[in-house]
């Protein structure tokens, strides 16, 4: 397994697809998974800190966690078939979950819990960054530093 960071969300063009880009913590691959619009959110606000006056879907089962006695200890990104990925979660009771990696993102941002991914999902997913690619992750992360969670929520306005 290796450890991965999260980058950001965005909305890839032309597709309105939003997705989440993950970083090798000790290498230089990056892992694009694309997800659904309320995931991005709640990725966004936990990247920010966001407060909300209700827990929303991913607080709400960090509360339950906590209430059970539990703490989420890792989260890790298992396997990729056919363009689609998957996730456990991990937690300190031995317990695992299977759940969808923006789903476990979310929750492992909010918990503090290391994200990490097969070494055979980062071989057949990941990218190399070469140093165009470099310059691009900068850009990407000046959008982050301009865009608010409110942003996924808008209407597509082809749908």
């Amino acid at each position: 397994m290796r450890e991965v960071e999260v980058v950001g969300v965005r909305v890839e063009m032309p597709t309105n697809q939003p997705l989440v880009l993950l970083r090798e913590v000790d290498g230089g691959r990056y892992l694009p998974i694309w997800i659904g619009a309320v995931e991005a959110s709640a990725i966004a606000y936990a990247q920010q800190g966001t407060v909300t006056p209700r827990p929303l879907t991913h607080e709400l089962m960090q509360s339950i966690v906590e209430a059970l006695g539990d703490e989420l200890d890792a989260v890790q990104i298992t396997d990729v078939r056919e363009g689609i990925f998957y996730a456990l979660l991990i937690f300190a009771s031995g317990a695992e979950v299977e759940a969808r990696p923006s789903d476990s993102i979310a929750l492992a941002l909010r918990s503090g819990a290391r994200i990490l991914c097969t070494e055979d999902v980062l071989d057949e997913a990941g990218i190399l960054a070469t140093t165009d690619e470099d310059e691009e992750i900068e850009k990407f992360r000046e959008f982050l530093d301009e865009i608010s969670p409110e942003d996924f929520d808008k209407p597509d306005p082809e749908a």
